[in-house]
């Protein structure tokens, strides 16, 4: 996906990270550790980690496999990698990573691209999500843990042992919503904690909240009195089968962002990495952003051809989908009668006509919302694989968030929709 201005998500379409810590080592760069999704996979994660960098956070540039199971001492036959993080000390990177039986490792390279060389296996850690945190006075501490609790340990200056008396349960289910994803910076002597909440969405048997959100807690310390702050962004929507989001902060040219993941395909994985700028208030809380498709810039040009699966939030069956005869082989598919499609945000210049590539089999009403507000339709009529309509609307100008809405007779489910537009 070769577009020319800023959008979520932030990587090749066809590449699926979840579960990014992101770090800027101070060389003008931005680095992303997570962990590899395969595309319509129907399990979490690969055996693989790329690490991906960028010196504009546009174009981003994969190094390729950095490490994988086949490089591991002692868990070759785990069958996956789990979500990873990176830490700086003396000349090396440390690449920490985790199994799903929830063993976790170390290997380090003299790069921040790796490859990374296996050291072992951290003794006296049980639990996913490996986190690593190095305060301003060189002590390290690893964040971890999953359900019920988190936990903390220093880690000794080799950066591969913990000291094992350290050890404390950090956040929890009860206390904090904590569901796994530990994630852990220092700004402005505050140490905040970013996590996979369960506050909301909550099932009506069980009463457990899905984990879409990042939440936050803050403490004066690296290991104790963690204070929940509330949600910096909910993925809720990205997908009718979204379940647990996974991410971080990081500053990047005086600016914070949060990075985060969303789901494709239909399925809990298949994830997407995607990033939001945060801001701070004056007592230090994070207001909470809403996902986009414009991601760092401020808005997607309305008169650039889009793909539809830049897409930031579905209503109903519709869903992010492969489909190697649309446009980037990419849709959204299976719309039904009344689903919606939402991009937050595009930038609008005068533009009197909307057009839409669509494939579908019955005839489709397709309506444009404008921030929330009717604007105009079109009517679109069967034909043999995807082809563009086009019909005039009022012009527009200015920033806004945009929603078609789909209407068909006969139920729909054979409806996709790869590309828009807006010009004259």
């Amino acid at each position: 996906m070769n577009l020319n201005y800023a959008h979520n998500p932030i990587l090749d379409s066809h590449i699926f990270v979840p579960d990014v810590e992101a770090h800027a080592w101070g060389d003008g760069r931005m680095y992303l550790y997570g962990s590899f999704d395969h595309q319509g996979g129907q399990t979490y994660c690969s055996d693989v980690h790329h690490v991906y960098s960028s010196e504009d956070l546009i174009h981003w540039t994969d190094h390729g496999v950095v490490f994988s199971l086949a490089d591991s001492l002692w868990a070759k036959d785990c069958g996956a990698l789990y979500a990873p993080d990176c830490a700086y000390r003396d000349g090396w990177y440390y690449l920490y990573y985790c199994v799903p039986d929830g063993r976790c490792g170390v290997a380090k390279s003299q790069s921040p691209t790796g490859p990374f060389t296996d050291v072992g296996q951290i003794q006296g850690i049980w639990g996913i999500d490996p986190s690593v945190f190095v305060d301003d006075d060189g002590q390290a501490y690893i964040y971890w843990g999953q359900l019920t609790w988190g936990k903390i340990a220093k880690l000794k200056d080799n950066m591969v042992e913990i000291e094992p008396d350290s050890v404390v349960e950090s956040l929890t289910i009860a206390e904090h919503e904590f569901h796994e994803g530990s994630s852990v910076k220092k700004i402005n002597g505050k140490y905040y904690f970013l996590f996979a909440d369960t506050h909301r969405h909550r099932d009506p048997v069980s009463g457990e909240g899905r984990p879409t959100c990042l939440g936050y807690a803050v403490s004066d310390h690296p290991m104790k009195g963690f204070q929940y702050g509330g949600v910096i962004i909910d993925n809720f929507g990205c997908d009718p089968a979204s379940w647990n989001n996974h991410g971080s902060m990081e500053c990047f040219g005086g600016q914070w962002y949060v990075f985060y993941h969303r789901s494709t395909h239909g399925t809990v994985n298949s994830r997407h990495v995607c990033m939001e700028p945060i801001y701070f208030n004056e007592d230090g809380s994070i207001p909470e952003v809403k996902q986009t498709s414009s991601g760092v810039g401020e808005a997607i040009p309305a008169s650039a051809y889009i793909p539809a699966h830049l897409a930031c939030e579905l209503s109903g069956h519709v869903r992010i989908a492969g489909d190697e005869a649309s446009y980037e082989n990419l849709t959204l598919t299976e719309i039904r009668n009344g689903d919606t499609v939402l991009l937050r945000y595009l930038n609008f210049h005068g533009e009197t006509h909307m057009k839409v590539r669509v494939n579908t089999a019955v005839p489709l009403r397709v309506e444009l919302y404008i921030d929330g507000l009717y604007h105009a339709e079109m009517a679109i009529a069967p034909a043999e694989g995807y082809a563009e309509t086009a019909a005039e609307m009022p012009a527009l100008n200015g920033r806004h968030t945009v929603i078609w809405k789909f209407f068909c007779k006969k139920g729909g489910g054979k409806i996709s929709m790869d590309a828009m537009g807006f010009y004259g």
